[in-house]
């Protein structure tokens, strides 16, 4: 098992028909361990569910998306998303941070839920997984700010969180990067049309890059258009191969032996 999904969606319906198949193609695949981040307290209660159903194999993570932020009430939802955090399993909080393209709950909102949650992930010492969509100035302020205020005890001033399905700059990645923070690359890295994503990747350095899905979403160009699932990462692993001129194999055992670090898995 050289392989690891650091970000799927196992909980959602899409997978309510054929979910322990789906588990076991992604052993099959080599896939040692999944990651599934929950998106609001329902998502973050089943995504624990998962967790201790198949221990060793699936992870959970607890956490409000940036959508469901206008779902967030500062007077219950932080105590029962650490309740939830608590949970055996649980190796982060996420999916957490800022999506300014939908907008689907309203910016100032988004930041004050996003920024309860960092404080949560120091109270717990949990790293994060951070989604970012087109919010690159306030996503990068907030970051540093916060990285910054951490107690230099804390295992988050190492490894902080991983920004998932990363496609921010350059720029911000070695912002980050030294930081501590790391990057998820999935699917639209082998899209036909991703040449300035594939440079961007090729310029991180290989100790900060992780392999995810984003299952059911952003399935790799050979399935493109059909659901997502873990059992897909090696197709990642290939052209991330390429850029860092590694085999697959390689890639695997770096970007899993990075997300033991970071998640503090054996």
């Amino acid at each position: 098992m050289i392989y690891c999904d650091t970000h799927c969606h196992l909980d959602f319906d899409d997978f309510d028909k054929d979910r322990e198949a789906v588990l076991e193609r992604a052993q099959k695949a080599g896939l040692a361990f999944l990651i599934n981040p929950g998106i609001d307290l329902a998502s973050s209660e089943a995504a624990c569910s998962l967790a201790a159903s198949w221990p060793k194999l699936v992870y959970a993570a607890c956490g409000f998306h940036p959508h469901d932020s206008s779902g967030f009430d500062p007077e219950t939802s932080l105590s029962q998303l650490e309740y939830l955090a608590r949970n055996p399993g649980v190796v982060a909080i996420g999916e957490i941070g800022l999506d300014y393209y939908r907008d689907r709950s309203p910016r100032p909102v988004q930041r004050q839920v996003f920024a309860a949650q960092l404080e949560l992930a120091v109270k717990l010492d949990l790293p994060v997984i951070l989604h970012n969509r087109e919010a690159d100035a306030d996503m990068l302020a907030m970051l540093l700010d916060w990285h910054a205020s951490l107690p230099a005890e804390s295992g988050l001033a190492q490894d902080p969180g991983v920004l998932h399905a990363y496609a921010g700059s350059l720029s911000m990645a070695q912002a980050l990067a030294p930081k501590g923070f790391c990057f998820g690359i999935g699917g639209p890295l082998t899209y036909m049309n991703a040449d300035e994503r594939r440079w961007i990747t090729a310029g991180i350095p290989l100790n900060r890059l992780l392999l995810e899905t984003d299952a059911p979403f952003l399935t790799p160009q050979p399935n493109r258009g059909k659901r997502n699932e873990p059992a897909y990462i090696p197709v990642v692993a290939e052209v991330l191969a390429d850029l860092h001129e590694k085999s697959a194999e390689e890639i695997g055992a770096v970007t899993t032996a990075n997300a033991k670090r970071l998640f503090r898995l054996a």
